[in-house]
């Protein structure tokens, strides 16, 4: 039987590796604190919960949904993106609703062309779409240095049809300033490259200004932003999110998307419109996060580990004491405390740990009670 020489080459999942090795404590019978994997544990909203269930009721015929999405769903977005970030959209042909982020990123290779520059360290999605696609992978380093952004400078742009950027970062935490976004919307413009925003985190931040997004800079021309309910909302298993910015490349993707039948349900679609219509859950939830770091993060310098990245997103990045990534993660993991060393992340991330604020406040102070007598950093 032949497989798909990308599929065989790939690595594992890193995301995958960290479930294995959740997966093992537990079946030795140790408390495990997971702190790896980014994925949300908070409880959805009551109204949002009960507006799927309203949803499901007054559709007793289930039909196949629209690749374009309910029209009520792409001018919720757009409403919340005139609120959120000042920029009017038309929701007719700025936005497409999609099956949460992961799948629109992944996909988005196929539908532009030429190589594709991708974060490191960053989220693997971007890349793993790129080959899947045939593309060229350009690696984009991030570096403390340049405060974890692209040097657009260093950019080869004559070999590019694709950036990809992330901010609130994963797994740095940072944010690029506006005047970052509008400089690098203008390099794309100019050399005919599409800048591809993944802005997944948006809603969560703990210091400074609301983080910008890419819908803000002055022309859209070749700029696409990613938005998703799994964090804003905590509904990553709804697997809801949207698409917006230039409308050509909207139409594109509109286009593509009915070739592989990845629109939301129309329940969910449904829920959604109630989810990016509201905004107290948001501020309720970046309070819960805010809290879990208060308790964690003095637990984890005071264990030797040192800030690297910025102060947004549910991420903490940070510098593990001794250097060594990978034995760092493995000394906690002996404790029961699983992160996500950086160099799994890609290259720039050795030396780092990333932590995911997601397990509950209860479980954050048991880490951190666990972190007052671990020896890791003299190892």
């Amino acid at each position: 039987m032949g497989l798909s020489g990308v599929l065989t080459g790939l690595r594992t999942y890193p995301f995958v590796r960290l479930t294995e090795a959740r997966r093992r404590l537990q079946a030795e019978g140790v408390r495990v604190v997971d702190f790896g994997m980014g994925e949300p544990r908070e409880e959805t909203p009551a109204f949002i919960r009960r507006a799927v269930a309203a949803a499901i009721e007054a559709e007793p015929v289930s039909a196949y949904p629209l690749a374009e999405g309910l029209p009520e769903l792409r001018e919720a977005a757009a409403a919340w993106v005139a609120r959120r970030f000042g920029t009017e959209l038309d929701p007719a042909a700025q936005v497409v609703p999609t099956l949460g982020s992961k799948e629109a990123i992944f996909s988005l290779a196929q539908v532009v062309d030429g190589a594709v520059g991708v974060p490191t360290p960053g989220y693997p999605v971007p890349e793993r779409g790129a080959l899947f696609a045939g593309r060229e992978v350009v690696p984009v380093p991030l570096t403390a240095a340049h405060g974890w952004l692209p040097d657009l400078d260093a950019l080869p742009w004559d070999r590019l049809g694709l950036l990809w950027v992330n901010f609130p970062g994963n797994p740095t935490a940072a944010t690029a300033p506006p005047a970052w976004l509008e400089e690098a919307a203008a390099r794309c413009r100019a050399h005919d490259v599409v800048l591809a925003s993944d802005e997944a985190y948006c809603e969560l931040w703990f210091e400074g200004d609301p983080p910008p997004s890419a819908l803000q800079v002055d022309d859209l021309r070749g700029v696409l932003a990613f938005h998703t309910l799994s964090k804003r909302s905590s509904m990553p298993g709804y697997r809801s999110g949207f698409v917006a910015g230039d409308p050509e490349l909207v139409a594109a993707l509109r286009r593509y998307r009915p070739n592989v039948g990845t629109a939301p349900q129309v329940f969910v679609q449904r829920a959604s419109v109630a989810a990016w219509s509201d905004e107290e859950h948001v501020v309720a939830t970046r309070e819960r996060y805010a809290r879990k770091r208060d308790v964690l993060l003095p637990a984890l310098l005071e264990a030797g580990f040192e800030r690297a990245g910025g102060d947004a997103s549910f991420f903490l990045w940070l510098r593990a004491p001794g250097g060594d990534d990978v034995a760092c993660a493995e000394s906690l993991l002996e404790l029961g405390i699983v992160v996500a060393p950086g160099s799994w992340l890609g290259a720039g991330g050795e030396g780092h740990v990333r932590v995911a604020l997601v397990p509950t406040i209860d479980d954050c102070a048991a880490a951190a009670e666990l972190l007052s007598g671990w020896r890791g950093a003299s190892r």
